[in-house]
């Protein structure tokens, strides 16, 4: 079985302590606001070294979360944090941001750069783009069955990564945005108000049919491991130090085969919401999955169960052998030598050693002595003597050598070589052409009117050829591909179309392989100048911005190729492979369009493509009077989905007419924007 990594949340000094000496092998936490649990305690500036070097003296690895999207205004702050992390010794950094990634590795190359799970790459052509940007790591999504994350391990060409226990979205990682539409905290930007975990109703459905139960796979972390996963990763950076202790002591268990029904109560009764489920992993899914936080959960949790796992990080435990040589002569000071992982460090003693009185110290008594390490993270593997022990010391000294021994060998355990930092990327300063184009993306083609005026329509992938053909349309690549990549890949190769419109890397991947040209969607959550530049060096040729970038951050983003804003459409809320509405219907019933709705009354549109769903919002964005507020724009894109033709034509007249909005209607966030 391959080493396995039990990677622990930490909000505070208080849960890193209790996840390091609960026998975690690496911890993963957040430095400032660029990280997605910006409303967890976090660490700032100044604590990071002494985290650091607690947990490198343990043997314990760091990692630290700059996993969200970041403003043009913003660079400047992040790259002096990038710096400071780089300087302060963690071993690896979690980003979701494609200009982020962009900074870390011109900045610092030797430092390890992980994918966080909010990049959304599930698959193995996604997996390969990561690496060309320069990531050694990936944190898989946690929608992938058993044999889908079989099939990446046995390709991937980096180190995957995924959650073992923990909170489970409704929504992919990455391409939720009901937070941040329905009340401008943004998930991308680590302030998600959690909304799903209200009463969404589907017809007769369960009343809250956007809310997961918690995932746990913790009893299957041997076959993981044995498949290739190197880390096991503990959602929950907002919990308590007890819970922390306690994912990790059964992740423990699990890998020594002592994981117990009785220690997943235990589990279950600190936090859960309604149990636990395994349903993505078992391809099981339905509506046993989902769950929310009733009364007995919050019951469940007793003083006497935090106590339990509160005595287990009490004192310190013992992770490393030392090995100790002692050595004293009459008239000279005695000296230490300690041995661990390949350090070694030498003390003396304050005093000379004497000529006994009586009788000298004898060999027993120093090894009694030496061999205390009882409250340290040392246990003694050998002791040597060398030569004649006929002095005297008292063991005070013996004590006293002891404990500045092992002191030392723990800071110099803990030591990091300085890294070499270099300047900073500059965003490329390229102003838009603003030829003003219009893009249009349909759900089918049949709400395409004749003679629609537009540069360039998409249709999904798998709509007849010679339409395509004919028309010169492109085609849109599904928004959730998690295990089809290569069916994705293949339906591609037989289609006429000669560009395409993505939503993932997992997408884009794909549509590079083949050849084709490249329009990135808002999904793609390009945010920054610097994400531009990406863009470009992965061969993308235009980008629709983000849903989350306001009309004044849109000024700002400089790019060498073409972008665009969303100015008409129910954008997607949600991206699922999980569909709320077959909690109440079958898909026969459904016939893929139906919705779901909130506690206001308020109706969701539901739309399923290609085994997933997306959640719409219930209204359109509508910016055909305020068009001229928006300067420097390649692209204007249209996102038709629930639109029959003629409601389609009647858009894009008044859009032709620049007509004040009609009907229900949002700005989306173009103008309030996101926290």
């Amino acid at each position: 079985m391959n080493k396995t990594e039990i990677l622990a949340p930490v909000g505070s000094m208080e849960t890193l302590k209790a996840a390091v000496l609960s026998g975690a092998d690496a911890v993963y936490f957040g430095l400032g606001n660029f990280n997605a649990r910006r409303n967890a305690q976090n660490f700032s500036e100044n604590d990071v070294k002494q985290a650091i070097e607690y947990c490198h003296s343990r043997g314990v690895k760091v990692h630290i979360t700059l996993n969200t999207l970041i403003k043009d205004t913003e660079i400047k702050d992040a790259v002096e944090v990038v710096k400071h992390i780089c300087q302060s010794g963690a071993d690896a950094i979690i980003v979701q941001d494609l200009g982020l990634a962009k900074v870390i590795k011109t900045v610092c190359p030797e430092i390890e750069m992980h994918a966080s799970t909010q990049m959304s790459v599930g698959t193995l052509e996604g997996l390969y783009e990561l690496k060309n940007l320069g990531f050694t790591r990936a944190v898989l999504p946690r929608e992938l069955s058993f044999e889908e994350i079989k099939y990446l391990c046995e390709h991937s060409p980096i180190d995957l990564e995924m959650f073992i226990h923990g909170a489970l979205c409704m929504c992919v990682s990455g391409q939720c945005l009901m937070s941040a539409v329905l009340g401008s905290r943004s998930g991308n930007r680590g302030l998600c108000a959690q909304p799903c975990r209200l009463p969404f109703k589907a017809q007769k459905g369960t009343g809250h049919d956007l809310s997961l139960k918690d995932l746990s796979l913790i009893e299957h972390i041997p076959e993981l491991s044995e498949m290739g996963i190197c880390s096991f990763k503990i959602e929950g950076r907002m919990k308590r130090p007890e819970y922390v202790s306690a994912v990790v002591s059964a992740c423990k268990k699990s890998i020594n085969d002592t994981y117990t029904s009785l220690v997943r109560k235990d589990l279950s009764d600190l936090f859960s919401r309604s149990g636990f489920t395994d349903g993505y992993y078992e391809n099981e899914l339905g509506r046993d999955m989902f769950g929310f936080r009733e009364k007995e959960n919050v019951q469940s949790a007793t003083k006497e169960l935090f106590a339990k796992y509160a005595s287990i990080y009490e004192k310190e435990q013992a992770r490393f052998n030392v090995s100790l040589t002692f050595q004293g002569k009459i008239g000279e000071k005695a000296a230490l030598n300690a041995a661990c992982n390949g350090h070694n460090v030498s003390v003396h003693s304050e005093m000379l050693c004497e000529a006994p009185i009586n009788r000298p110290i004898s060999e027993e008594r120093i090894v009694d002595a030496l061999k205390k390490c009882g409250g340290t993270q040392f246990t003694v593997e050998s002791i040597k003597i060398n030569g004649d022990v006929d002095y005297s010391l008292p063991v005070s000294v013996l004590n006293s050598m002891r404990r500045s021994a092992l002191e030392s060998l723990e800071k110099l355990m803990c030591g990091q070589a300085e890294r070499k930092l270099n300047p900073a990327p500059i965003p490329t300063d390229i102003s838009s052409k603003n030829q003003r184009k219009i893009y249009c993306r349909f759900d089918n083609p049949n709400q395409i009117p004749e003679n629609l005026d537009a540069d360039l329509i998409f249709v999904p992938l798998g709509t007849d050829d010679k339409l395509i053909k004919d028309n010169g349309y492109g085609v849109e690549l599904p928004h959730g591909m998690f295990g089809n990549g290569e069916k994705v890949e293949e339906m591609l190769l037989k289609s006429s179309a000669t560009i395409c419109l993505c939503h993932t890397l997992d997408a884009m991947a794909v549509a590079k392989k083949c050849k084709k040209k490249i329009v990135a969607s808002p999904s793609l959550n390009v945010f920054n100048s610097l994400s531009m530049d990406t863009a470009k060096n992965l061969r993308i040729n235009e980008v629709i911005v983000s849903n989350e970038c306001t009309v004044e951050n849109f000024k700002k983003i400089s790019s060498p190729i073409g972008k665009g804003i969303t100015v008409y459409g129910k954008i997607p809320l949600m991206l699922t492979r999980n569909c709320p509405i077959k909690n109440g219907k079958t898909c026969a019933e459904c016939k893929r369009e139906s919705e779901i709705t909130d506690r206001m009354g308020i109706k969701f549109p539901v739309r399923c493509h290609f085994g997933y769903s997306e959640i719409l919002n219930s209204r359109p964005i509508y910016m055909a009077d305020r068009l001229h507020e928006i300067p420097n724009c390649d692209i204007l894109f249209f996102n038709f989905t629930t639109e029959t033709k003629r409601e389609v034509a009647n858009v894009m007249n008044a859009y032709y007419n620049e007509e004040k909005p009609q009907g229900e209607f949002t700005r989306g966030l173009l103008y309030r924007g996101v926290e």
